[in-house]
């Protein structure tokens, strides 16, 4: 009689939807909101993974998540991220793990030969979605346009590998970070920035020198939170190309390059167009090190934060190393994964207290 009355509570229990969990403990289908607003459901943690996004993978691998991948982005394999992933997967190392496709592309019949069970891409790439979608394949689709993104894309991401413990962890961490960072801005004792000189900053993309970004946009928000003020927040677009003429009336205090390697600081400074930015004539031309470091659209934003606060309010972080801070930084995100892998900053031309 026992046994008859367990096992009609079994059957009730998958009828609704509820499965048993590795530990034996009922448990509940997994359900998530993408970036396109399309609720994600799973029956169980995903055991196979393909992610085609750089920065969601990054994530996969802050989480621990990383056993999980049957297949990455083929930009994983580019000299600019490579040697990181390498130092952190094996099969990253030996170029064995399958590459089904990337941000701009998506081999459909690769991507079902790997069997998925969820495939996190761009949310931009709608039609490979609907494939994917139509052959059965849970689709995440992620599209970043503020630091809350993330937090958002890692809790979610925690919750379809089984990692949401971890998720919650690093969320709250970097929360934490910058709350630190704030603080020694404006003192324990203020809420926030208002009594503090803010910088006039210029933030310079790679693309060229006069390629920025306004209003709406991640560097809006880091700058916001390095306790600076964009020279471009008077202009709404994500990103832009300003004119010679923006530069001189905007008269940045504090220049911000994007990691580069045909230009350096030095080589902005000689710019003869350039020398009545205030910027210029007080040598506080800066650059990020490297992408992998610094990336905007994973939660390393965080060091980017710290580098831009340190650059724009020097005197408030006389005793942070910025070597030792990307050191630990970098250790809890991943979990001490990296090892020695990350250049020294004293070789990045530009990165400078």
């Amino acid at each position: 009689m026992e046994v008859s009355r367990l096992l009609t509570v079994v059957v009730i229990l998958l009828g609704g939807g509820i499965f048993l969990s590795p530990s034996g403990l009922f448990a509940e289908p997994i359900s998530v909101t993408d970036f396109r607003g399309k609720q994600i459901t799973l029956e169980k943690p995903a055991d196979r993974v393909i992610c085609l996004l750089e920065s969601a993978l990054s994530g996969l691998y802050m989480l621990g998540a990383e056993e999980r991948l049957v297949g990455i982005s083929t930009n994983i394999y580019q000299e600019s991220v490579f040697a990181y992933y390498a130092a952190m997967d094996e099969r990253i190392r030996s170029k064995s793990l399958a590459t089904p496709g990337n941000w701009d592309f998506v081999n459909i019949e690769s991507v079902v030969a790997l069997q998925p069970d969820l495939v996190i891409i761009w949310s931009g790439q709608e039609e490979s979605i609907q494939s994917m979608e139509e052959k059965g394949i849970p689709v995440y689709g992620v599209f970043i346009e503020r630091f809350e993104d993330i937090h958002r894309e890692i809790e979610a991401l925690g919750k379809l590998t089984g990692t949401e413990g971890r998720a919650e962890e690093l969320v709250r961490m970097v929360r934490e970070e910058l709350d630190t960072v704030r603080e020694r801005i404006v003192g324990k004792e203020k809420s926030g920035v208002s009594g503090v000189k803010k910088p006039r900053v210029y933030f310079m993309w790679a693309q060229g020198t006069l390629e920025t970004s306004g209003r709406n946009s991640t560097v809006q928000e880091l700058i916001e939170l390095a306790g600076g003020v964009n020279v471009a927040a008077g202009i709404e677009q994500e990103h832009l190309v300003a004119n010679l003429e923006n530069i001189l009336v905007w008269n940045p205090e504090v220049i911000v390059m994007w990691c580069n390697d045909r230009m350096d600081p030095v080589d902005v400074e000689r710019l003869p167009s350039w020398r009545s930015v205030a910027a210029i004539k007080n040598g506080r031309v800066r650059e990020f090190p490297d992408p992998f470091s610094c990336d905007f659209w994973t939660l390393k934003y965080l060091f980017s934060v710290e580098m831009v606060a340190r650059w724009c309010h020097p005197e408030r972080f006389e005793k942070v190393e910025l070597e030792s801070l990307r050191s630990d930084l970098l250790g809890k995100l991943y979990g001490g994964k990296l090892g020695s892998t990350l250049p020294s900053l004293e070789a990045e031309e530009g990165v400078k207290p």
